[in-house]
């Protein structure tokens, strides 16, 4: 409703902007059924890299973008502005204003050359982050890898109206009748583009989520994606909780899977419920317990002695040599166990009693000649000893134990001095089994996985709520650990875990995972009133160092890389689960650009082919550090280490032909030329995997996608 309440406002007759205003009131008020949402004004965006000019829309860079104006003149430095809904005017010096674009308006977006880190010369393999608002670079996006994304992971902002660096958190507009819109219309506009990049054969979309908006967001993607096969996974982040005044403790959020076509999760060798379930592979005594069970009956039904009382027997246990020496016979119900405690087989025993945690007698789960058979076979035994209620555990293997013994999940070692069988789980067949939707593992924790590992690699920098490096690195790795080659993005960075779980993937079995990141360079509420009240505005150098993108998310990828933090010190200790040490590094190399705008008249014309060459670097597949040129005309562009070429001037293809002939490596090539019926011409001499017509292609794009949203 808000847009259109805002499409009212610029009526100008009154009577009839009060008449159309009473109708939508009454709009308003009608009962709506599923997820219905107000479209929210329209978003905007800075375009940095367009000059202020008459006609144009601008904002004041010190302000909020949507709050746009049109240039009415430009006269000594000064613009003449109108405001959006053609009220007044106002004039505001150039240098504060900077050009913006409506949410629907065609954009034509370059990619501009920030840094790099180049850890393997020798590999092609290069990650990529985009500076960007993330909904124009999936525009970007869309145009270089529709229906290729293998796997898209992304943490959105929670909606909780934090308003704390670096993400925005509060989308909340008090123009809206139903809170959740604004976040809603936000989302929506971002899954629509991601459900274009997905490759609907074999791919996933992984978004996580906590309890403000998970219900909104599971019908959202629900309607976005209704060919999808969608489950939710509980999964525990923070051990010690956070507290919620009045409410329950905060430990848990949820993850969206949503699998296309062929896609299924890996099994793997764990159950991610049970924290000593194979969690930890240092935690061996933790894993061992798993396979032994209590034979004390628990419950409140049916585990009384005088519920069954020919399962209260004695069990006859040498202290000293910590073994079962004798199983003794069912006691009536009017006989003392103490009586019989006086009566050991043989001297020095102490008797065993199945005694409940409230002291009262209860009973064993197996009868006495079953125990005795088990002690014969090896599978039962003497357990721990409990020191504070002075009493000894009997254990054995249930019915799943055996079998898994019997199918070799569980094998022996051989039997231990007591003549209990010695068993270990068989590390060939525990990828056999099926994950659980409820994930509850140690190294998932948020802060001890999360931020201290981020405090780790850029001190002093914090950023609220980062992921576990392993919670991220596990859930990518059910679907991409059979996809050594898989694309993946996340449009919704943070501090960059994402792609340092794919760097740790690939370390860990020799992967060429490719991932890459968005994320735009906001500054906390806090630091912008800081940077403001000492004279900056967005766009300054001074304001720009302290966003997201440059002061956490870039920062962290490349000491990830290189192997130490931002003071040059090697990073201490090894990756969880591995041997890998974190001061090693890893082998892989990535690049920084900042998203740009370009005039669309000027790449009509080819004027900005240099501009253009890393997107057209990735749109090949990044293969080698991305090209540069300089100002010289080229007649062509062979780039072999990067597996394209360009033919610029249409009259030199015989030769760009011979060119071709002598780099077989090359598997896509661009051909600037306006002639659709001379392009398939040419292109019907080439052998390449992909070739496209510039600038058509890349002006097709972006006028088409903008219309048809």
């Amino acid at each position: 409703m808000a847009i259109l309440d805002e499409l009212v406002t610029q009526i100008e007759n009154p009577d009839l902007r009060a008449r159309i205003a009473a109708e939508v009131e009454k709009l308003a008020k009608q009962k709506k059924f599923g997820l219905v949402f107000e479209e929210h004004l329209p978003e905007c965006t800075p375009l940095w890299d367009i000059p202020v000019k008459k006609g144009g829309k601008v904002a004041l860079k010190a302000g909020q973008v949507s709050d746009f104006y049109t240039v009415l003149k430009i006269e000594d430095g000064i613009a003449t502005c109108l405001n959006k809904d053609k009220s007044a005017t106002a004039e505001f010096k150039v240098d504060e204003l900077v050009s913006v674009a409506e949410f629907g308006e065609p954009i034509y977006p370059y990619l501009k050359p920030i840094d790099t880190v180049c850890n393997a010369p020798d590999s092609d393999l290069w990650h990529t982050l985009i500076e960007a608002d993330n909904y124009h670079a999936l525009q970007l996006l869309e145009y270089l890898y529709a229906g290729k994304v293998d796997c898209i992971y992304i943490d959105p902002p929670y909606n909780t109206g934090a308003r704390d660096w670096k993400y925005n958190n509060d989308y909340v507009d008090n123009s809206d009748q139903y809170r959740h819109s604004k976040w809603l219309s936000m989302m929506e506009k971002r899954l629509k583009l991601a459900k274009r990049l997905l490759n609907p054969k074999d791919s996933v979309l992984i978004v996580t989520i906590d309890e403000k908006e998970y219900l909104h967001l599971g019908c959202l993607l629900e309607e976005i994606f209704p060919n999808a096969r969608m489950q939710m996974i509980t999964s525990r982040i923070n051990k010690k909780a956070s507290t919620r005044v009045g409410q329950f403790a905060r430990c848990d959020e949820y993850i969206f899977l949503l699998q296309f076509g062929e896609m299924n999760i890996q099994k793997t060798k764990y159950s991610m419920l049970d924290v000593t379930d194979n969690s930890n592979p240092d935690a061996k005594e933790a894993k061992t317990d798993t396979i032994w069970n209590s034979m004390l009956r628990r419950g409140s039904e049916g585990s009384s002695r005088q519920e069954s009382p020919n399962l209260f027997y004695p069990v006859w246990v040498n202290e000293k040599a910590k073994r079962i020496e004798a199983v003794g016979e069912p006691l009536p119900l009017n006989v003392d166990r103490h009586d019989v405690e006086k009566k050991p087989p043989k001297p020095g025993l102490r008797a065993v009693w199945p005694i409940r945690t409230d002291d009262s007698e209860g009973r064993w789960q197996l009868g006495f000649d079953t125990l005795r058979s088990y002690l014969d076979q090896g599978i039962a035994k003497l357990g721990a000893y409990n020191k504070k209620r002075d009493q000894w555990a009997i254990v054995f293997l249930k019915k799943k134990q055996k079998e898994q013994l019997a199918d070799g999940v569980l094998i022996s070692k051989g039997k231990d001095s007591d003549g209990s069988l010695i068993l270990e789980w068989n590390e060939a067949t525990e990828q056999d089994r099926e994950p659980k939707t409820m994930w509850v593992r140690d190294w998932h924790d948020a802060s001890t996985y999360g931020t201290n590992l981020i405090d780790k690699i850029i001190p002093k920098r914090d950023f609220a709520f980062p992921k576990s490096l392993y919670a991220v690195q596990d859930t990518l790795r059910f679907f991409v650990a059979n996809k050594p080659n898989a694309l993946i993005v996340d449009f919704f960075a943070g501090s960059g875990t994402t792609l340092h779980a794919v760097n740790l993937l690939n370390a860990e079995d020799s992967g060429h995972r490719r991932c890459i990141l968005v994320t735009n360079n906001e500054v906390s509420a806090d630091e912008a009133k800081t940077l403001s009240a000492q004279g900056y505005q967005p766009g300054d150098p001074e304001w720009e160092k302290l966003g997201i993108a440059r002061y956490v998310t870039w920062p962290r990828t490349v000491c990830s890389i290189e192997g130490h933090d931002i003071n040059g010190s090697p990073l201490k200790g090894n990756y969880l689960g591995s041997d890998l040490p974190m001061a090693n590094g890893f082998k892989a190399n990535a690049a920084y650009f900042k998203l740009g705008f370009l005039d669309k008249n000027a790449v009509a014309l080819g004027r900005q082919f240099k501009e253009m060459l890393p997107t057209l670097w990735m749109k090949a597949g990044a293969h080698g550090a991305y090209p540069t040129i300089g100002d010289d005309q080229l007649d062509m562009l062979i780039l072999p280490e990067n597996k394209f070429a360009v033919l610029v001037d249409e009259k030199q293809y015989m030769k760009f032909v011979e060119e071709l002939d002598e780099h077989p490596e090359i598997e896509t090539v661009f051909i600037i030329t306006d002639s659709e019926s001379g392009y398939r011409d040419m292109i019907a001499g080439l052998d390449v995997k992909e070739s496209y017509q510039l600038y058509r292609d890349y002006l097709d794009n972006f006028r088409i996608n903008a219309a048809r949203r």
